[in-house]
């Protein structure tokens, strides 16, 4: 009976063992670790992207920030030059007012002068019947012009008072006729430099306007491009992590259920009562997918220092933008607005030349700071001027291989070819060598 039941348990334990050393479970649980294994290959790859991506999304958000500083500039400059418009459109209408005053006056005093020449006449052709100086009635008659005739009778001893109190008023008005007639010139003179300077600048509030908004849509298409991209990596990642996840826990309840079985067979071998040598069962650790993704910020590289005036400007290259009569305070120069004038004069001041006085620098003064040159001596450092809405309209730094720098209007700070195309036409020759 003994024999039959030892016989019957040897069987028992037999069949538990051989449920225990089959394949299938060995193999499902390999094949999860294998699928696992992949997984998380793919999910180090997709992190390896994420890390990469997230690096890009980084140096774009700062790309992203300069454009948004640039597109703050732009418009700061669009408000300013159109201030500066506005105010030169009333300019001009005063200006025209004045002119159209100053002409008014002048045909008054032309008019009092017609008379005053018609009484003077009189009053000589009066003496000269009443037997009168005849050496003075020479004087009168015999002058080439009425300014040469009233320039003799003052000279002339022998005109009576009354005479010479006609004369000095006359004299008088013919003195304030030919200020006015001065200063009407002046006046029209300024006053085509600011409709040819008005006109330039709706030129270039038009290039600023289309700058601005290719920029405005570059920027809002850069952002909808890495939203897409971030979201779609994370995609990518939750759905690797949830595959991960799956057959972490498969492979938890496959181990759980071998463990069951296992103990199963332990308590028929001890129900048995017979000898038999414990199973070793060591379970795997699975060891928890070790996932980093320490984004660093790029560091930027602090800005070179200014060598000389060819390559101080550079900074401003694309973080800048164009202020008509800007760059003449400390706040328009923190935030890149300059005119042409301005940036040389502050170029310049970053080597320690001292251009003149910030507010009333200008091309007219650039011209006189310093010694002209042939073109064909020109240098790196050397002023270069050209011809645009007038004369010495603009002005730049010549910094070599036929190319100069300089705050451009439809640009802000630049570096432009002056060997060909626009600027060559524009250049006019003057070379300042400071």
């Amino acid at each position: 009976m003994k024999k039959k039941m030892l016989l019957l348990n040897t069987t028992v334990l037999l069949g538990l063992g051989g449920v225990l050393s089959t394949p299938t479970y060995a193999s499902t649980i390999q094949d999860m670790e294998s699928q696992k294994s992949q997984i998380q290959n793919q999910r180090q790859d997709v992190q390896s992207n994420i890390k990469a991506a997230s690096d890009e999304l980084t140096r774009l958000q700062a790309e992203q920030d300069q454009m948004k500083a640039q597109l703050e500039r732009l418009t700061i400059a669009e408000e300013e030059n159109n201030k500066k418009a506005q105010k030169t459109e009333a300019d001009i209408k005063e200006t025209s007012k004045q002119v159209e005053q100053l002409e008014k006056e002048i045909k008054l005093l032309q008019e009092k002068l017609e008379k005053r020449n018609d009484i003077l006449k009189d009053r000589a052709r009066s003496l000269q019947e009443s037997g009168g100086n005849v050496e003075y009635l020479q004087v009168l008659l015999g002058s080439s012009s009425f300014g040469d005739f009233v320039d003799r009778a003052l000279a002339v001893s022998t005109i009576v008072d009354a005479d010479r109190g006609i004369l000095k008023e006359t004299k008088n008005m013919q003195d304030e006729l030919k200020t006015k007639q001065a200063d009407v010139k002046s006046k029209l003179a300024s006053l085509e430099d600011m409709k040819a300077e008005l006109d330039e600048m709706t030129v270039q509030l038009a290039a600023q306007k289309k700058q601005k908004d290719a920029l405005a849509k570059e920027l809002k298409d850069k952002e909808a491009k890495n939203e897409e991209l971030k979201a779609s990596l994370q995609a990518k990642d939750s759905s690797l992590a949830n595959e991960q996840s799956t057959l972490e826990q498969n492979i938890k309840d496959q181990k759980a259920a071998e463990e069951a079985a296992r103990k199963a067979a332990e308590q028929a071998q001890k129900a048995a009562a017979a000898p038999a040598e414990k199973a070793d069962s060591s379970s795997a650790k699975a060891e928890a997918p070790k996932a980093s993704s320490n984004d660093v910020a790029p560091t930027s590289a602090p800005a070179p220092k200014a060598s000389n005036v060819v390559t101080v400007g550079n900074r401003w290259i694309g973080n800048s933008a164009y202020v008509f009569g800007g760059g003449r305070s400390q706040s328009d120069i923190s935030h890149g607005l300059f005119d042409c004038s301005s940036f040389v004069h502050w170029a310049y001041s970053q080597v320690g030349v001292n251009l003149g006085p910030l507010g009333s620098v200008s091309t007219e003064t650039l011209k006189h700071a310093g010694t002209q040159v042939s073109s064909s001596q020109m240098q790196p450092g050397d002023l270069v001027f050209f011809d645009t809405y007038k004369k010495d309209g603009h002005v730049g730094i010549y910094v070599g291989g036929g190319k100069f720098i300089g705050a451009q209007s439809s640009t802000g700070v630049a570096i432009a070819n002056m060997s060909s195309g626009y600027w060559k036409q524009k250049f006019n020759g003057r070379v300042v060598r400071i």
